[in-house]
């Protein structure tokens, strides 16, 4: 079962704020008035009052924040190493696509589109109550290929430089008896490293190409051979984007110590 945050909180925010302002519109004005009239000693709130009060403004700023501005997400999964870990505690900038009511997700401003090589999160397409991250790998109209482990974009294979190999930690330690190997791609001009398993056996969709239809994203993992993405799942709608990652502010994995203070506050790119 998976619990729509956006969703309980907008209604505790409508609530509180419902009940503090019949309140103050209506019960709060005659308990005023028994006051005067010497009917009352004092005026005694009630507590579902004097909670909503109290808490509908903050509820208020915080429906605000992460609908207009920043949500913090949790990496789950290593389907972004090495970009992104699990354990990793993100900001995503939920205002970098354009400005969508909470809970009806639709589009209030535009602002701009996702780009070519940047970390987003989406609703996954086949259950839209999960948030998935993924690269920007095509937009609207790109021819995607993928063959031996190299992308081609509009026909033109995308550049790859090999790092050595992978060694991760922790959470994100390699599976033993495997070989990992570290790659620097140069996508959109813009740098960034994935892993692949040289050994791996390559998946039947490892050969196809797909064109990206118009309000559609083509999307893939860093982690290339252990990533559900666009090979799998297809095309991320437009509508189903939630916002660009932008950086890590927490790192967690008692594996290593808890805390790796060393990956806070990273840019993610």
């Amino acid at each position: 079962m998976h619990l729509d945050f956006a969703l309980i909180l907008t209604v505790l925010t409508l609530a509180s704020g419902l009940i503090w302002l019949v309140d103050r519109l209506f019960f709060a004005r005659r308990r005023r008035e028994r006051l005067a009239q010497g009917k009352a000693d004092r005026d005694i709130e009630p507590k579902v009052v004097e909670y909503a009060r109290s808490f509908f403004p903050v509820l208020l700023l915080v429906l605000l924040f992460r609908s207009f501005l920043f949500e913090p997400f949790k990496i789950p999964s290593g389907s972004m190493i090495p970009t992104l870990w699990i354990g990793d505690f993100i900001l995503v900038n939920k205002y970098a696509y354009g400005l969508r009511l909470p809970v009806l997700n639709s589009k209030m401003l535009e602002v701009s589109d996702p780009k070519r090589g940047e970390v987003i999160v989406f609703r996954y397409p086949e259950d839209p109550r999960i948030n998935y991250i993924k690269r920007v790998i095509g937009e609207p109209g790109d021819q995607v290929s993928y063959r031996n482990k190299v992308l081609y974009i509009n026909g033109e294979p995308i550049e790859q430089e090999s790092l050595g190999r992978w060694v991760g930690e922790g959470l994100n330690r390699n599976v033993p008896g495997t070989r990992p190997e570290l790659l620097q791609e140069l996508l959109a001009d813009d740098p960034h490293e994935i892993v692949i398993y040289p050994e791996s056996v390559e998946r039947g969709l490892n050969r196809q190409s797909w064109e990206v239809p118009e309000g559609h994203y083509f999307v893939l993992g860093d982690n290339r051979d252990q990533s559900l993405d666009s090979r799998s799942f297809g095309f991320v709608p437009e509508e189903n984007l939630v916002g660009r990652a932008v950086m890590i502010w927490m790192h967690w994995d008692c594996g290593r110590g808890c805390v790796d203070w060393r990956r806070i506050g990273d840019r993610i790119n």
